[in-house]
């Protein structure tokens, strides 16, 4: 263990990365297309959906662990030029000496936290954008007001894609709000979570989706209904009326997601 904030864990065939308490990723050494947690299948479904089988496209990864989500599309579509923002370098440095990345992946990383990196980044960049950061087992405020989320929408090209990883459990107010940030920025949004956590029984991961483009809808939902546990995903009036009147965060007043303490969410 490189450091006191993060551990990689041999998990049957994979490798668990735990970061301050909290398993962040799972990975499979020798095949990075067999993904364990849901969210990140629910992450699958969105890439393997907005373009043709094996057509490159350009992904930036905020937040990198131990780079499951990157090491997909590697091998989902080969040759596709990823960078990964990660400001942790031991972390970095760990996976990539336990768990090195094949050989031409196309995956660079960068030793950068997610607002610095894609503010040096050129309009119209990238054709998806993963956002799945967390300091001290929370989503960074930084990450979730209007003013990044217009620089999302300027590194994006007009048909990309963002993908969001978030924490939070019922009522969902950060979640409404960052929601409603985005919903102001993209013509589509969606969210899917376990019908679980929807109703309240337990804290989740909340999958988001943002584009300019039409989102593969059907698709999504078809394959969140078919999941070992089932996804909803809550898409236009719907997804409207869960939002309500939440307002989006700004700079000035945002705030990180609800802290996880054990894998709990923790309220003071």
């Amino acid at each position: 263990m490189a450091s006191e904030s993060f551990r990689l864990v041999r998990d049957g065939e994979g490798v668990q990365v735990v970061m301050d308490g909290v398993a962040q990723s799972w990975v499979h050494p020798d095949d990075p297309t067999r993904l364990e947690f849901g969210y990140m299948l629910r992450m699958a479904d969105y890439l393997d959906a907005v373009a043709p089988p094996r057509e490159r496209m350009r992904v930036v990864h905020i937040g990198g662990a131990g780079m499951a989500m990157a090491r997909y599309v590697a091998a989902r579509r080969p040759t596709s030029p990823q960078i990964v923002l990660e400001p942790n370098v031991a972390l970095t440095d760990e996976v990539r000496r336990e768990m090195p990345l094949p050989a031409h992946s196309g995956i660079k990383v960068r030793a950068t936290d997610g607002r610095s990196g894609l503010a040096a980044m050129p309009d119209d960049y990238a054709r998806v954008i993963i956002l799945d950061a967390f300091d001290d087992a929370c989503v960074p405020a930084d990450l979730v007001s209007e003013e990044f989320f217009a620089d999302v929408a300027r590194v994006l090209t007009d048909q990309g894609l963002l993908l969001v990883n978030a924490i939070d459990r019922h009522p969902f107010g950060w979640t409404k709000r960052v929601l409603a940030g985005l919903a102001e920025r993209f013509r589509e949004v969606a969210m899917s979570a376990e019908s679980a956590t929807l109703k309240g029984r337990r804290h989740g991961n909340l999958v988001i989706a943002a584009s300019d483009a039409r989102l593969p809808i059907d698709v999504v939902t078809r394959r969140a209904a078919a999941s070992v546990f089932g996804y909803r995903v809550l898409h236009g009036l719907v997804l409207g009326r869960f939002v309500g009147s939440a307002e989006p965060f700004a700079d000035a007043d945002s705030l990180p997601s609800p802290a996880v303490e054990r894998g709990l969410l923790h309220f003071e």
